[in-house]
Order: structure tokens, then sequence, then C-alpha cells
């Protein structure tokens, strides 16, 4: 059986774009791990710097504080 040029025209389109839709999801799948390791490195650090204030000179940490001009 002979397809249309238009049908088979159309079924390859969509065959590139599920292909490409499949990249994308590969693509952003990684960079949502890569942006929980590095959400949970920045509280990991956040974490350590207050606890230095702290045993450092026992106020309020300085990411706790406000800012003089509020």
């Amino acid at each position: 059986m002979v397809m249309e040029p238009r049908l088979q025209a159309s079924e390859e389109a969509i065959a590139h774009l599920s292909r490409a839709v499949d990249e994308l999801s590969e693509v952003v799948a990684r960079q949502q791990r890569e942006i929980d390791v590095l959400t949970r490195r920045v509280a990991m650090l956040m974490q350590r710097e207050a606890e230095r204030e702290t045993e450092g000179g026992g106020t309020i940490p300085l990411a706790d504080q406000r800012p003089p001009h509020w």
C-alpha cells in the first residue's frame, strides 16, 4: 500500500518530535537531579556557617539578622 506523501511526511514529523521530546525529558530529569544535589549542598553549607557563627561569637547568626537599613 502506498501512503500519501503528506501522510508519510506527517508521520516522519511526529517521529522526530517524539524523539526530541524524549531527549528533552532526559535533559530536564538530569537537571532536576543536579538542582536537588546543589540545593542539599547549599543547605548543608548554610547550616555549617550558622553553627560556625554561633560558636564564634555566641550571638545570633548573621544570616538570621535583619540588615541595618530595615
